[in-house]
Parts: structure tokens; C-alpha cells; sequence
């Protein structure tokens, strides 16, 4: 049987909630990805476009700073990595958490929360920020109301 890891940011509590959700279903190890500088409600005003985290999507090259990188990502075979869909992607904190990791040769699963948009482009943008020999798979959004027998199934299924 695999060893599972689910990852998460979460800016809201929405995707904190459904990643703690996961890791009970599917009997998984869980970490919070954490910015080193916390995002603020003002930082989080997707209607202003000079708002943090705006200028992040903006600039697809800024990366922030996560608060520590002691995740044990080389003791996993498969990790859930989840996040809210900010303009139709990841936030690119996502990107600087997989570049701080070698994902070499595990099944990276993404997941997210969103409030209307699905995935878009995000499984191309998180791409570059893993070696070839990952297996970076679309996951699922997980909003609502999750069921933990559909979800134990789910990461059921990428088991080795």
C-alpha cells in the first residue's frame, strides 16, 4: 500500500477543511503549505488589482516565500497537493512548494476549492515546477459536501 501525504494552502479555512476531510478518508499523513509573510483579507481582494495576491497571478514569475520546508515529501509515494483556484490556477505559492521538494518519481495529485472556476490551466503553470519524472495527475475539485467512502476511493485509486 502506498504512503500518502496530503498537502494543502489554504488562504480561507475552505480548502484547510477539505484537505483535512481527505487525509481522514484516505488515511494520510497532513501538511499546511504556509506562506512566510500570511496573506491579509486585503492581500486576498481579487477586485483589486493591486492586491498581493493579484500581482502574484499577475507575474506568473513571483514566487512567495513558504514558512518552512520540512514537509518529508521523499517518505511518501503520493501526494495530494490541494489549493483554492485563484484566475482559473493554482496561487503560485503552489509553485514554490513543489520547486523546494524533489517529486521525482511520485504521483503528485492536485485537488482544489473553488467558487465557480475548475482547473483551467493550473495542471500546465504547476508543470515547470516539477522534474519530468513526476506523475502530476488533475485531481478533483472538492467543494461541498465530500463523502469519505467516494474519497477514500478516490485516493484509493493512485495507489501503487
Amino acid at each position: 500500500m502506498s504512503k500518502k501525504l496530503v498537502t494543502y494552502f489554504s488562504a480561507s479555512g475552505v480548502t484547510a477543511a477539505a484537505a483535512k476531510t481527505l487525509a481522514e478518508a484516505a488515511n494520510a499523513d497532513l501538511y499546511e503549505i504556509r506562506p512566510a509573510v500570511p496573506y491579509t483579507k486585503a492581500d486576498l481582494n481579487w477586485m483589486d488589482k493591486q492586491s498581493r495576491s493579484s500581482v502574484e497571478m499577475q507575474n506568473k514569475t513571483l514566487r512567495p516565500a513558504i514558512a518552512d520546508t520540512d514537509a518529508a515529501v521523499a517518505e511518501y509515494d503520493v501526494i495530494f497537493v490541494g489549493f483554492p483556484i485563484w484566475w482559473y490556477v493554482a496561487p503560485t505559492i503552489i509553485n514554490t512548494f513543489l520547486e523546494a521538494y524533489d517529486f521525482s518519481g511520485k504521483t503528485v495529485v492536485l485537488f482544489a476549492t473553488s467558487g465557480g472556476s475548475g482547473f483551467g490551466k493550473t495542471l500546465d503553470e504547476l508543470k515547470v515546477s516539477v522534474s519530468d519524472t513526476a506523475n502530476l495527475v488533475e485531481g478533483k475539485l472538492l467543494n461541498g459536501k465530500l463523502s469519505r467512502e467516494d474519497l477514500a476511493a478516490w485516493a484509493d485509486s493512485f495507489a501503487r
